[in-house]
């Protein structure tokens, strides 16, 4: 007789969170009409959350295939919403950098998204939403502090 596994535990729970925010997320910018992608827009929050990293770190931090970041960064920079600098400490590498023409659709996008949680955490007062915060936190940071996988990943990775 098959086993009955119990759906309420923390990864399944974080598991359905995830993948329902992702879709909320797509869903969310898609409806926004802002010219770009769900993926672009990703791309697009974490190079304003790590300026002037390397694309190998930026593909790193969101878990894509560099080859995936590359052709968002692409999209990103002929909508002049990115540029790609020489990094200082090696000529052969490029950083990513916003530019100011980035900076109203950012703050679009942000306020839609602040828009969308709210809704989401509705019945959470800000106590709980912060306590959750906290929460989600000292989970990520066990995660990279105990799986070997993951050592050496820079703090603040996002999705």
């Amino acid at each position: 007789m098959p086993r009955k596994l119990e759906s309420e535990t923390i990864g399944m729970l974080l598991t359905d969170v995830s993948r329902l925010l992702r879709g909320a997320f797509d869903r969310k910018v898609n409806a926004m009409e802002l010219g770009i992608t769900p993926g672009e827009a990703r791309t697009l929050i974490q190079v304003a959350l790590t300026e002037g990293i390397k694309q190998a770190e930026i593909a790193t931090r969101m878990g894509i295939e560099p080859m995936t970041l590359s052709a968002y960064l692409d999209r990103l920079e002929a909508l002049q919403l990115v540029a790609r600098v020489p990094d200082p400490a090696d000529r052969r590498a490029k950083n990513v950098v916003m530019t100011d023409k980035a900076d109203p659709l950012l703050s679009e996008l942000m306020a839609g998204l602040r828009e969308m949680m709210n809704a989401y955490t509705k019945g959470l007062d800000e106590a709980e939403r912060e306590a959750l915060c906290g929460n989600l936190r000292t989970l990520r940071d066990n995660l990279r502090r105990l799986d070997p996988c993951l050592a050496g990943r820079e703090k603040g990775a996002v999705e």
